[in-house]
């Protein structure tokens, strides 16, 4: 971080800064590191909100937030540090999250295949009919399955197309 950045930061939030050095951030974990996340956007928004009210107040002489930006301008850097120091914790949780989250797919991923090793395919097998006619169905999928079927999809072209032909009469009007 700048030495600017930190030169009008007091000790305390000089320390709340330091523990976002990558060093410091690798030492939390997924919980811990979003609750710091949330330390440093509740530190972050208290100087912006700073920020923003000392700018508006001197609106009216100055003529324009931006413009009262030089007589506000510890206020700005205080919630420019800030900024950097949530962006460099927010991707410490956002790569956090993606590990836990692949973890996660890993461990489903293998309860499913020891569920289909323990238990052989799980597709329920249908007894003959005796008085049906045509091919004997077995293994056939339920749940989810009949969604993807070629004549589902069709069923679900055909509304569309039957609502697009509706709403273009209407819009033709």
């Amino acid at each position: 971080m700048k030495a600017s950045l930190l030169a009008v930061l007091n000790d305390a939030e000089r320390l709340l800064v330091a523990q976002t050095e990558p060093a410091e951030l690798a030492a939390l974990d997924e919980d811990a590191a979003i609750e710091f996340e949330g330390r440093i956007r509740r530190t972050r928004n208290k100087y912006v909100g700073q920020y923003r009210r000392g700018a508006s107040a001197a609106v009216a002489e100055a003529g324009g937030r931006g413009k009262a930006r030089p007589e506000n301008k510890r206020a700005a850097l205080k919630a420019e540090a800030f900024e950097e120091a949530l962006a460099r914790v927010s991707r410490r949780v956002a790569a956090l999250a993606r590990q836990s989250a692949a973890e996660l797919r890993a461990e489903r991923l293998a309860a499913a295949r020891a569920a289909k090793q323990a238990h052989g395919p799980s597709v329920q097998e249908a007894a003959p009919a005796v008085d049906r006619k045509g091919p004997v169905v077995i293994g056939r999928r339920a749940g989810d399955g009949a969604l993807h079927s070629p004549v589902s999809k069709k069923q679900r072209a055909s509304t569309r197309a039957a609502g697009a032909r509706q709403q273009a009469k209407r819009d033709s009007r």
